[in-house]
């Protein structure tokens, strides 16, 4: 799974792309940004990384937020539908999780990351679990889930 067939496949079926980053910080947005010709596909990246961000920007409802939180399945689904209101791409993708080594409680774990992903009227959360405690590792290895799974996807 490599940005270099992601990359081949956007430009070659025309689709554009656009990110809604909270873990990962940007890190999905550089590794669709850094071949040339990636203005061809992709259209924008926000990093929302506060809950401010995502209410003010993405516009998530800021209960959901208060009842699920930023980590849940509930946040990112309302990251991902807002951002193909904004971007109007064909692929739309949001991320948000713990990806530590603070920030985890009980019953949200470092390594919890939800994936959110439209694509026309097609739209799935992915919640990941992955083992690593290292917060490097586990940014890489979302990025890396979330190409896998476009790649199937287009």
């Amino acid at each position: 799974m490599s940005i270099q067939s992601i990359h081949k496949k956007l430009i070659k079926k025309k689709l554009t792309i656009s990110v809604a980053e909270s873990c990962t910080g940007g890190l999905l947005a550089h590794n669709l940004t850094k071949l040339a010709n990636s203005s061809k596909y992709f259209q924008m990246g926000l990093t929302t990384y506060s809950n401010q961000a995502k209410i003010k920007i993405l516009k998530v409802n800021k209960n959901i937020i208060k009842k699920y939180g930023a980590v849940s399945n509930e946040c990112c689904r309302a990251m991902v539908q807002n951002l193909s209101k904004i971007s109007k791409s064909k692929i739309n993708v949001s991320i948000t999780g713990i990806a530590g080594p603070g920030g985890s409680t009980k019953n949200k774990p470092v390594g919890l990351i939800y994936i959110g992903i439209k694509k026309g009227k097609t739209l799935f959360i992915k919640e990941n679990r992955f083992k690593s405690k290292n917060r490097s590792s586990i940014q890489k290895s979302t990025v890396k889930e979330v190409i896998k799974i476009i790649l199937n996807l287009i």
